[in-house]
């Protein structure tokens, strides 16, 4: 019979480099609600379709962050995190009075000793707009313009974007997230403007003065399912389209071979304006993916529909324990994803910072979810005792909200929401993270 460790009796995480930043991450619409104060984003109207959600619910209270701010910052306090990586919603900058919260929000965390860092866009794109259009990403430049006019004399860290990844292939191309499109491969466009959106966010934020500027990309290892010539190349397809896709613009100002072609416009005069240096490069971490060959036949992968028409096929890793969402929890393959991108990108790679990485779970005693992050926190040392360069990690998320097309039936939080009362309560991994950077501090 294996006994489940109790969180007193592990051994103390070692200690991080001096200067390390330690962090939690939260995103506008998963947290803010207040709804009726902002612009229609393209998840509200995903979301009021019939049967997108898997509860049925929406966004537009969640968690009430809008107005019980003050008291989440509290939290935040009370954690003892370094910074606080939050998002802003575009729809709500394009209304009145709109940028006029997150002048109060930077206030406030900056009165509580806490860095704000924002993220631009967190997938909550104003519905007017579409990421198939390429002056949706001088768009995104010029709200950028803004919020950095207003905010940039009291933050210093922003990031671009967070998982184009995601927002291109369950947005776009699988049709599960928003805007629900079912594009397939027709999707890219998406990719390669949200990509230029990047570039020309850099180019404004350098503009305003802003020395400390990454991007938010997903990225996992891609295990092939056997040595099999077609699950090698599956895999190879696979890890090309979810991390090389999005990372090889951004650090080398090239795409992989091939794939340039597919693009739209002109591409290399793009990818001089994607390839802009950034002085960071932000990395979410969950799990790592098997996949192999196709094998014909429609799958349900974590909730996802995986059309039987790719040319890969994603496979269960049986071998390891799950979350409540049933992810797999590898932490070792948080060290192997960095020293590979060390070996990837060598000097192109900048500092690294984790900027998410959490899991789901149920209850107040969440010891799962110190397992999974204590065993994560250790995997990043690794990596850096290895030679990897990483400067940060931030735990997804401070509180319960609310996780896109599955509603509120995940959560990710170190505080638990009810979502009926707005009461806040911290689990056991709250405790838990509060001490280790109370040790990390010391």
């Amino acid at each position: 019979m294996i006994r489940r460790m109790a969180t007193h009796e592990r051994d103390a995480v070692p200690r991080f480099p001096a200067g390390f930043l330690w962090g939690v991450s939260t995103s506008a619409h998963q947290i803010e609600g207040a709804a009726e104060l902002r612009g229609p984003s393209v998840w509200d109207e995903f979301t009021a379709l019939p049967g997108r959600v898997k509860d049925g619910s929406t966004a537009a209270v969640a968690c009430d962050h809008y107005h019980r701010y003050r008291e989440d910052v509290a939290l935040l306090a009370g954690l003892g995190v370094d910074a606080y990586r939050f998002s802003v919603s575009w729809p709500r900058v394009n209304s009145p009075g709109g940028l006029d919260f997150y002048d109060r929000l930077v206030d406030e965390l900056c009165a509580a000793g806490v860095r704000p860092v924002p993220t631009l866009f967190h997938w909550d794109l104003p519905a007017a707009l579409d990421w198939l259009e390429r002056d949706t990403a001088a768009r995104l430049a010029e709200y950028v313009s803004v919020v950095a006019g207003r905010l940039g004399d009291r933050v210093e860290k922003w990031i671009t974007l967070n998982e184009p990844a995601e927002h291109t292939l369950l947005g776009h191309a699988l049709g599960v997230h928003a805007p629900g499109r079912q594009l397939l491969f027709d999707a890219l466009p998406v990719a390669h403007h949200q990509l230029l959106g990047h570039g020309l966010a850099v180019q404004a934020l350098r503009a305003a003065g802003v020395t400390d500027i990454g991007i938010a990309n997903s990225h996992g290892p891609t295990w092939p399912a056997s040595r099999d010539e077609a699950d090698l190349e599956a895999a190879g397809f696979y890890d090309l389209l979810l991390n090389r896709l999005f990372a090889d613009p951004v650090l080398l100002g090239r795409y992989p071979e091939g794939i340039a072609e597919l693009m739209p416009g002109d591409v290399a005069a793009d990818l001089k304006v994607i390839g802009e240096p950034v002085d960071w490069y932000g990395i979410n971490y969950y799990a790592p993916t098997r996949v192999g060959a196709p094998q014909g036949t429609e799958i349900d992968f974590g909730g996802v529909r995986m059309p039987a028409e790719l040319p890969f096929s994603v496979r269960e890793i049986e071998d390891a324990p799950r979350t409540d969402f049933g992810w797999p929890v590898v932490p070792s393959a948080l060290t192997e994803l960095l020293t590979d991108f060390r070996g990837r990108y060598a000097d192109r790679l900048p500092p690294v910072v984790i900027t998410e990485n959490g899991c789901s779970y149920e209850g107040l005693d969440d010891q799962a979810r110190i397992t999974y992050l204590d065993g994560h926190v250790r995997a990043l040392h690794r990596a850096i005792e290895q030679g990897v360069d990483v400067r940060g990690y931030f735990v997804w998320s401070l509180l319960d909200n609310f996780e896109w097309a599955e509603g509120y039936e995940r959560r990710f939080g170190l505080v638990h929401v009810d979502y009926d009362t707005g009461t806040r309560t911290p689990k056991a991994s709250y405790a838990w993270y509060r001490s280790l950077l109370k040790n990390q501090h010391a």
